[in-house]
């Protein structure tokens, strides 16, 4: 088989990327090695910037149908006070608030929306086991599906294959990595209709647990030092459970919920970054390309943003088969910039603050800076600005090419 583009991970970056190519006109193909996107404790806040992007692809009003949360403000409850943090209705977005959904239904609207074009192609339960290379160019994968081995031959190779990335690793691409104090224990307890408000991060007795709202549900993420996983098991599960209740005192008559440590799932918090995203052949973004801290829920808004910069400057040279190395150095140029600006100040709030709090050095009384946004409610734009859009977002500057022509005899 021979494509233009091939894409490795049916992940935010990897689908977003293929339905934009699609749109234009390209023919992609994306392999995801799942069955389904049915997996849960995945980053699943899409963000106003992300938003923006489906109301620039006119698929906006669509999603919003799907069931949802809507976030306008984020909240936290630090040294026994609750402050706002951020407020999203100031900015300058079609959607001014963080909408949370599970990650699989975002990803299941993305491909439905890419399969309206004849150039899309996904195939799933397809994992990519090596890449092939002719004169120093990658020039395709070797792939594995029930159907049984295959080569895809491609212009270019993309790898969207999250931070363990099969594609960056045949590749040979080098990476930075700049560490983590501390990992993550995702877990999943009921919501009741008469449960308090809660804030949506939580620092107290040295501990940090973040609450997502999901409806008739919290998402729960638990922050523990780097390594603290197994002190954590060995110490038991209802030594856990009270762990839990005391941070949020309402839900202890539900810690049964968690009912093993298979109830409980472990994050690896890495953060990392190529010095070199691409070589002839082959480019990484998203994860692949820079593995982000879970601080502000921003890996999956640069996924996105990686994704429209590259069907942005790649579309045209991969329609007409000139892509070449210096198309993709344009492509690391354009998104480098906002990925270290973004990981230097997770790499900041990590050892200014989690690091201190999960040490039990947390703060006794609000810092000042969170003072500052209480009195000066004006400032909670900053933040919102920061998360919520982030530094240099992306824009979709490529016309629809690639509409079937029933589908485009339709909008006439």
């Amino acid at each position: 088989m021979q494509t233009p583009c091939v894409v490795a991970g049916g992940g935010p970056a990897g689908m977003m990327l293929g339905l934009l190519l699609a749109r234009a006109g390209v023919r992609v193909v994306v392999l995801e090695k799942h069955g389904d996107f049915l997996r849960d404790f995945r980053g699943d806040t899409i963000h106003p910037s992300t938003l923006e992007v489906l109301y620039e692809l006119g698929i906006l009003n669509e999603f919003l149908k799907r069931p949802h949360q809507e976030v306008r403000e984020l909240t936290g409850r630090i040294a026994g006070e609750t402050v706002t943090i951020a407020d999203f209705t100031h900015l300058r977005t079609h959607c001014q608030f963080l909408l949370l959904m599970p990650q699989w239904h975002f990803l299941d609207f993305l491909a439905e929306q890419a399969t309206r074009y004849p150039t899309f192609e996904l195939r799933m339960q397809t994992a990519v086991t090596s890449l092939t290379e002719e004169g120093g160019r990658i020039t395709g994968v070797n792939v594995t599906s029930p159907a049984g081995a295959e080569t895809i031959r491609a212009d270019l190779v993309v790898g969207a294959d999250g931070r363990h990335s099969v594609v960056r690793a045949c590749a040979g691409l080098p990476s930075d990595s700049f560490g983590a104090p501390m990992d993550v224990l995702w877990m999943r307890m009921s919501k009741r209709a008469d449960d308090p408000a809660t804030a949506l991060g939580n620092i107290a007795g040295g501990h940090i647990l973040v609450m997502l709202d999901r409806g008739d549900y919290f998402q729960c993420a638990f922050v523990i030092p780097k390594g603290g996983y197994d002190e954590i098991r060995a110490r038991g599960l209802e030594a856990f459970r009270e762990t839990i209740a005391s941070i949020v005192p309402f839900m202890r008559d539900r810690m049964r919920e968690l009912a093993g440590w298979e109830d409980i799932k472990l994050l690896t918090v890495l953060v990392d970054r190529l010095r070199q995203w691409h070589r002839p052949g082959v480019l990484c973004i998203g994860d692949a390309a820079h593995a982000m801290s879970p601080i502000g829920g921003v890996g999956i808004n640069l996924a996105i943003q990686d994704a429209v910069a590259t069907a942005n400057l790649l579309a045209g040279p991969l329609e007409q088969g000139t892509c070449s190395d210096d198309d993709l150095t344009r492509v690391q140029k354009r998104r480098e910039f906002p990925t270290r600006v973004t990981q230097r100040g997770q790499l900041f709030a990590q050892d200014r603050f989690i690091s201190r709090a999960l040490s039990g050095g947390g703060p006794q009384q609000l810092p000042f800076v969170l003072k500052l946004l209480r009195w000066f409610p004006m400032l909670r734009r900053i933040p919102a600005r920061l998360v919520g859009v982030g530094v240099r977002p992306e824009h979709v500057h490529i016309a629809d090419r690639g509409l079937r022509s029933a589908d485009r005899n339709q909008t006439q």
